[in-house]
């Protein structure tokens, strides 16, 4: 039996070149669309995380129900349930709730500093946070109270104080400060003697211990069961989109500053995402226009192969050896796709983003690797469609 290597002068291919070749430059746009945008979107998570302040390896943001004409007659503090349905998702680590005062509170600092004030107190578990001294303790039957206060709210004061011709003070010296709380009470006005023991760069409030709070409100306020307005919830990515879906969901207002990382990553993930799917749907339309390349082809051949399997040869030499022809061309696009990748990536760190340090120059290896199982599942695809269409006429 004579040995046919070269298949090529049984196949009719010379009038069909258009159609060869636009799915040649079809498959090689897709193939590039897709890791294009599969690298990028790896860029985008190395530029984007960890841009919020962290502590401890996490997050912590204040939660809030957003306030708007429709409900601003209700209740909008969070209930159990709610703060249950928080703890319970799996992006977010822990939560709590921050228990405001329910009776009237009202701060002066006696001769030296001559201001008063109504304030607000608040109390949060202690394990969210930033600084917590030894001293911020409290006993039913104790004179003092320890307050941790927010280093913003000490800025703000250091700001307009001298248009009040009242005294700056340093972190040291606002220790040395006594406070007079007077907490307003159904039978009257209890004094407190109050100093700030810390400042807190997380959180925005003027906070005393938990259990100054629940004995306080329980007497003062008549109420042993608070709901919060607010809960600082613990993640580990305050730019999760997860996150961000889940609170745009409820309506929960957040700090903007802090997520607003992980919103450009949303925006910036969905436009890739869009690429990475209009690739893939390239890829699909050349294949499928190769796919009506080869079944004119192999019809416009149809006697010189039925010749051939006439003489001897079956239908998985013919269908091997077919399809052997394109494989070189499978690999000269996915590495030509795979070289122009890993040349604009070079570029959009050397040129674009000035060498960062959370970028590499080259490639991730998982683009690599889709490279590698696309050019696969083009070979395996061509075979079975040739495979298919010499059965046919066999």
């Amino acid at each position: 039996m004579p040995s046919y290597k070269n298949i090529a002068p049984f196949l009719s291919a010379g009038q069909n070149n258009i159609s060869r070749w636009l799915s040649y430059i079809g498959l090689g746009v897709g193939v590039l669309l897709l890791l294009s945008s599969i690298q990028m979107f790896i860029n985008i998570n190395e530029l984007l995380k960890d841009k919020n302040s962290r502590k401890d390896g996490a997050d912590f943001i204040s939660v809030t129900k957003t306030i708007t004409n429709e409900n601003m007659g209700k209740d909008n503090r969070f209930t159990e349930a709610d703060l249950a349905e928080i703890k319970s998702l799996p992006f977010i680590t822990d939560a709590a709730p921050l228990i405001s005062n329910q009776f009237r509170v009202k701060a002066s600092a006696g001769n030296i500093i001559p201001f008063s004030t109504d304030l607000f107190l608040e109390s949060l578990d202690e394990k969210f946070l930033d600084t917590v001294p030894p001293s911020f303790t409290w006993r039913e039957g104790q004179a003092d109270v320890p307050i941790i206060f927010s280093s913003d709210f000490m800025e703000m004061y250091n700001v307009f104080a001298p248009s009040q011709d009242l005294p700056q003070l340093s972190d040291k010296t606002m220790s040395s400060v006594s406070i007079i709380l007077e907490c307003y009470t159904p039978y009257g006005v209890q004094n407190f003697k109050a100093r700030i023991v810390a400042l807190s760069d997380r959180i925005n409030s003027v906070l005393v211990p938990n259990t100054f709070m629940q004995w306080a409100n329980k007497n003062f306020g008549g109420v042993s069961q608070v709901n919060p307005s607010r809960i600082y919830i613990k993640t580990t990515d305050a730019n999760s989109p997860q996150l961000l879906s889940f609170l745009e969901k409820k309506d929960y207002r957040v700090n903007k500053d802090k997520t607003k990382f992980g919103r450009v990553k949303q925006i910036l993930q969905a436009i890739v995402s869009g690429l990475a799917g209009f690739g893939v749907l390239v890829i699909l339309l050349a294949m499928l226009l190769f796919s009506f390349y080869l079944q004119l082809m192999i019809a416009k051949s149809k006697d010189n192969l039925q010749l051939l399997l006439t003489l001897g040869y079956s239908p998985d030499w013919l269908s091997k050896t077919v399809a052997k022809k394109w494989i070189p061309v499978y690999v000269i696009i996915v590495l030509s796709a795979l070289l122009l990748t890993a040349i604009l990536q070079f570029c959009f760190q050397h040129f674009v983003m000035y060498d960062r340090e959370e970028l590499s120059p080259f490639l991730h290896w998982i683009v690599v690797v889709v490279a590698a199982v696309l050019l696969v599942l083009s070979i395996i695809t061509n075979y079975k469609l040739v495979r298919k269409l010499l059965y046919r006429l066999g």
